[in-house]
């Protein structure tokens, strides 16, 4: 039986991000007149996800195989340079994207964006100090400073190794990545709460949320998360 990256994700993928998508509903509880842009998310992600919303998915990718939906639509473009009006969705909304748009300016722009584009704003990213890295599975290698992690994590990774349904280029994937700490995930988001998203007792990924001021103030303890 062939075992690959996708399996392997298939273990542990699922509960975590059924996790995190209740975390998004406590906090924001959206509703069918909640306009939510995705940044880097595909239509399937909400075909079933059990939200009413309007959902527009953005992604560099080619928008065959994203049908419209009705309530969600398919659009091509740059994370890092969005085509819309300022506070145009009432939720930006992000999930493993930011880490993947280039240098730390990049991802500033990125960030600028989202904070601009949106109201409220939802934007997960893997932490940079856990000792799994999640892209190629692989653990402590990406310790090392990332100009020479990259060059050996393809060798000496679950991805490197176990290769089964996998097309990804791995060598424009390591290029590509940027992995981000507290302080940094801080930096980009200033107005925004970070949720530690926990795995083994430690900090997996960072969630920057920011929401309307007239929400409840403590809505992401009352759902059992603490505001860090």
């Amino acid at each position: 039986m062939k075992f690959g990256i996708y399996e392997f994700y298939n273990i542990f993928q699922p509960a975590l991000r059924k996790r995190r998508f209740q975390l998004f509903l406590d906090v924001f509880q959206p509703t069918a007149s909640t306009r939510i842009l995705d940044v880097g998310g595909f239509v399937g992600d909400w075909k079933n996800a059990g939200v009413t919303s309007s959902v527009t998915c953005l992604n560099v990718e080619p928008a065959s195989g994203q049908p419209t939906t009705g309530r969600i639509v398919y659009e091509t473009g740059d994370g890092r340079n969005l085509k819309y009006a300022d506070q145009s969705f009432d939720i930006v909304f992000s999930n493993s994207v930011i880490e993947h748009v280039g240098a730390f300016q990049d991802q500033q722009r990125f960030a600028a964006e989202v904070r601009r584009v949106g109201r409220q704003v939802f934007v997960q990213t893997p932490n940079r100090w856990f000792f799994i890295e999640p892209h190629f599975v692989t653990v402590f290698v990406h310790y090392l400073p990332w100009s020479l992690a990259k060059r050996i994590i393809r060798f000496c990774s679950f991805r490197g190794v176990f290769r089964s349904g996998d097309t990804v280029n791995l060598k424009q994937l390591a290029d590509e990545l940027g992995l981000l700490s507290f302080r940094q995930v801080k930096e980009l988001f200033p107005d925004c709460e970070i949720h530690r998203e926990k795995l083994f007792g430690l900090t997996k990924s960072f969630v920057a949320v920011r929401r309307d001021p007239p929400n409840a103030a403590g809505k992401l303890e009352s759902a059992g998360h603490a505001r860090l």
